[in-house]
């Protein structure tokens, strides 16, 4: 068997990735979450977490929010920690701006899954267009659903209705790419 283990900024991501990978990952690939304390916490453990990482025939797969800094200098920092750690085959990945940027890419599946009407129009917008240039699309979802959704727990009921081939967020694709390279 393999393990394929994510280290992750936050809890959402790992109920988000609990609820998604079923659909990914065959039945060969065991999937393991090291969660952090946020993006500082991530980057300061990340080289000793993965190092001192003993499992054998693992991959290895960092996810991390951009928030509002630039792609490139994040993610070169994380690639250099993992070769720093020996394992420079660690694939990064950036959720632009926030790993809800990845909802607005498939509205259709939030309004299934937070049973909150209409949410799906909203997607023709040209502020929703490009899922990956809202700018603060955590609150923008609250905003969009009245409150109903809330980081992990939305996170954990939309990761199921998520499209793996349709989204329209890049930075989406751009991870499930990512999976299946490792896998």
């Amino acid at each position: 068997m393999r393990t394929l283990v994510f280290f992750l900024e936050e809890p959402s991501a790992k109920a988000l990735l609990e609820g998604l990978l079923p659909r990914l990952l065959p039945e060969y690939v065991h999937p393991r979450f090291v969660v952090f304390e946020g993006k500082q916490d991530l980057e300061k453990q990340l080289e000793r977490r993965l190092r001192g990482w003993i499992q054998p025939d693992s991959a290895f797969l960092i996810l991390r929010d951009q928030d509002s800094g630039p792609c490139e200098p994040i993610k070169r920092k994380l690639v250099d920690l993992c070769s720093a750690a020996g394992k420079p085959e660690a694939v990064v990945r950036i959720a632009c701006r926030e790993l809800e940027s990845w909802y607005f890419g498939d509205l259709p599946a939030v309004e299934r899954a937070l049973n909150v009407k209409n949410l799906t129009s909203h997607g023709q917008k040209a502020k929703y267009r490009i899922p990956d240039k809202i700018g603060n699309p955590s609150s923008e979802l609250r905003s969009l659903t009245q409150g109903v959704y809330q980081k992990v727990g939305g996170s954990r009921v939309i990761g199921p209705e998520l499209d793996l081939e349709t989204n329209t967020s890049r930075s989406f694709q751009e991870f499930i790419k990512g999976i299946r390279r490792l896998i």
